[in-house]
């Protein structure tokens, strides 16, 4: 099992950036699928972004493709999801997860979960 801590989510205005970051525990990182997933009140929670363990491929929820970028850095146990262009229909909070699934998940099916940071968006 590994820890997740995301930081770096608040308030952002429309067409501006946020930039999340999630600090995960462990020696075993690389192993990792992970993800970001997404949840505003009375909702489900929804796809947003995903990487492989080693980087090479990532996968994109279609509303945010263009805008949302996921990136990892394995020397430092970190994976980042780089927010651009927001929209107020961004807002939610955003949760990094993990899984060492041989498949990446592109849905919520993650096992591992950070505690979720807010992110809110202004007109």
């Amino acid at each position: 099992q590994v820890q997740l801590v995301e930081t770096g989510g608040g308030l952002g205005q429309a067409g501006g950036p946020l930039r999340l970051s999630c600090a995960a525990s462990g020696r075993t990182f690389k192993t990792y699928n992970m993800g970001w997933v997404r949840q505003d009140r009375g909702k489900e929670r929804e796809f947003v972004a995903a990487i492989s363990r080693s980087g090479d491929n990532t996968y994109y929820e279609d509303s945010v493709k263009g805008r949302f970028t996921i990136s990892r850095d394995n020397a430092k146990n970190t994976v980042y999801l780089q927010m651009n262009s927001l929209k107020p229909e961004d807002t939610a909070v955003y949760y990094c997860a993990g899984t060492r699934k041989l498949v990446v998940p592109t849905t919520p099916a993650y096992d591992d979960w950070g505690q979720g940071t807010q992110v809110t968006v202004s007109s």
